[in-house]
């Protein structure tokens, strides 16, 4: 990744394709104009481009934003709950045959609306990993549903076994799920338990809101595998990720300047 000046105690950042570091992009109806101006401002900080959802049933030029987004080294793909409508109608032939003809070598398959006994969804994810990289998420889109530690870590190490390259950590667009409290804090023991049997690298974790992203930057480092983040936060979020924002600011100094700045501070704020 290009970067316009030099700046020392900058955390080094692999170049794409990349396998962890993950920016996943969640497009919710992006018109042709608006999709160029993301990639002309983000190409080289986006991995994944998520049509949200099921707004893939009715973007306008929905060919052409697929092809764009492909042009420029982003990775498009249908939202977990259009798999999910077309599993729902048991047309899950028709969804592959949908991603054939989009020419998408990304999908996800997900259970978060509906319920899917394990083994089928572990069957789904084996089907399309023949032909396709495959995303799968855990966690339900309800927040009454509780799912133990125990079970997400189950789950998610039988479906990177069933061939999902990724497993997503439910979140929602709107950060109050899954592995979030309704308040949107992190669910801190469920996290904690899940990457004492999970390596980190193999999760994404859907985090909208900042302070959720700072807390996976400051927890996991730099390369965390972050999604749902939305257009217009993903120059944001890699400032996060660079210690360019005041959140994370002192995350990658030198010990020594690190006391020394907070100590001036300290001192400043006394006067």
């Amino acid at each position: 990744m290009a970067n316009n000046f030099e700046l020392p105690n900058i955390p080094e950042r692999p170049i794409k394709p990349r396998n962890h570091g993950l920016t996943m992009m969640m497009d919710k109806g992006l018109s042709i104009r608006q999709t160029e101006d993301f990639i002309s401002a983000n190409e080289n900080l986006t991995d994944i481009a998520k049509l949200g959802f099921g707004t893939a049933y009715v973007t306008n030029q929905l060919e052409e934003k697929v092809k764009l987004y492909k042009k420029h080294n982003i990775r498009p793909y249908f939202g977990g709950t259009l798999f999910e409508a077309f599993i729902a109608r048991n047309k899950f032939d028709d969804y592959q045959r949908l991603c054939d003809k989009y020419d998408l070598d990304l999908c996800e398959v997900s259970d978060g609306s509906i319920e899917i006994p394990h083994d089928q969804k572990l069957e789904y994810i084996r089907e399309l990993a023949k032909s396709r990289t495959v995303l799968s998420e855990v966690g339900s889109k309800d927040a009454g549903i509780i799912i133990s530690p125990a079970k997400w870590i189950k789950m998610m190490q039988t479906e990177l076994e069933a061939g999902s390259w990724k497993v997503i950590a439910e979140g929602r667009e709107s950060g109050n799920v899954g592995v979030f409290r309704p308040n949107g804090t992190a669910h801190t023991y469920l996290i904690n338990k899940i990457i004492a049997k999970i390596k980190p690298e193999d999760i994404l974790w859907e985090a909208p809101q900042k302070t959720q992203q700072v807390w996976f930057i400051k927890l996991f480092g730099s390369n965390v595998n972050l999604g749902n983040i939305a257009p217009n936060e993903v120059i944001p979020l890699e400032c996060l990720r660079l210690g360019l924002r005041g959140d994370t600011f002192f995350e990658h100094l030198p010990e020594d300047v690190t006391i020394n700045l907070r100590q001036v501070a300290k001192k400043d704020g006394k006067k």
